[in-house]
């Protein structure tokens, strides 16, 4: 049976929070930004080409968001470790927040795992995650201004063997206001292929952070799925992340008024 861990010191911050003065409209959050596996977890008993892989983390997502929060000058939100140690988006319940099973990979590390194991993760990574997210919007609404809460994500092309042949997903859970005003500008993508709710969709259990930060508010938020192959080359994170910028600032404009500084205005191209 795998065991509480120890040394939490040499873990690191399990959180990282940039621009957070900025004054754009939305909260921008990478829950699977790092494929960081604290050394004394050996991996998870993985091998390093899975510990590479979407397996561990969503490949391409951080440089995205990263973009889109410094274009819109948005505060961003993004998890240091490996989703295999913990999903952040994900509640504790979840058998998925760490996974025995990740597609067709067992987790060695995570299997039979302790409830003592699995509370200390809570303790170390997902408390903190969600905290630092509320001390982001909390200021904001206290000022009268409500962000929008924009989730990044990528997605791996072919999954239990199956082709996935659209580019992009828009996901929303119950409020689709934000999904809406964004799908109706899809067509910013260049021909590329745009879906409600693909891959994923509330069913199975992946708008955690919306359920929790977003919609018990009435905050406009969305969830954003870009196939990992299409956002390998830096080039191609800035391009598709420029896009993503004015698209999103457009959709929230017309969802909620809000008025963009100047600085919030990208140029649509594609490298």
């Amino acid at each position: 049976m795998a065991q509480p861990m120890s040394g939490a010191a040499a873990w690191g911050d399990p959180v990282r929070v940039t621009n957070e003065s900025g004054c754009g409209p939305a909260v921008v959050i990478c829950e699977h930004a790092s494929n960081f596996i604290p050394p004394e977890l050996n991996d998870l008993g993985l091998e390093a080409d899975v510990c590479d892989s979407h397996v561990a983390w969503d490949p391409g997502a951080l440089a995205v968001a990263s973009v889109i929060a410094t274009t819109l000058d948005c505060p961003m939100v993004a998890a240091s470790f490996s989703r295999l140690v913990y999903d952040c988006n994900r509640p504790p319940s979840a058998e998925s927040a760490m996974p025995a099973v990740s597609e067709i990979f067992a987790i060695p590390g995570n299997q039979n795992l302790s409830d003592a194991a699995r509370s200390e993760r809570v303790e170390r990574i997902y408390n903190p995650f969600h905290a630092a997210v509320s001390s982001v919007i909390e200021p904001r609404l206290a000022a009268g201004t409500a962000p929008a809460i924009v989730t990044i994500h990528s997605f791996t092309p072919t999954y239990h063997g199956a082709r996935r042949p659209f580019e992009i997903g828009i996901l929303h859970d119950e409020d689709a206001r934000l999904a809406d005003a964004m799908l109706d500008r899809s067509d910013a993508f260049d021909g590329m292929d745009v879906r409600r709710n693909e891959p994923y969709g509330p069913v199975d259990g992946v708008t955690h952070t919306l359920q929790r930060h977003a919609l018990p508010r009435r905050m406009l938020n969305v969830m954003i799925e870009i196939r990992n192959d299409v956002i390998r080359r830096p080039s191609e994170q800035t391009a598709i992340a420029r896009v993503f910028s004015d698209v999103i600032g457009d959709a929230i404009s017309r969802c909620s008024g809000y008025d963009r500084p100047a600085a919030g205005n990208p140029v649509l191209h594609k490298a």
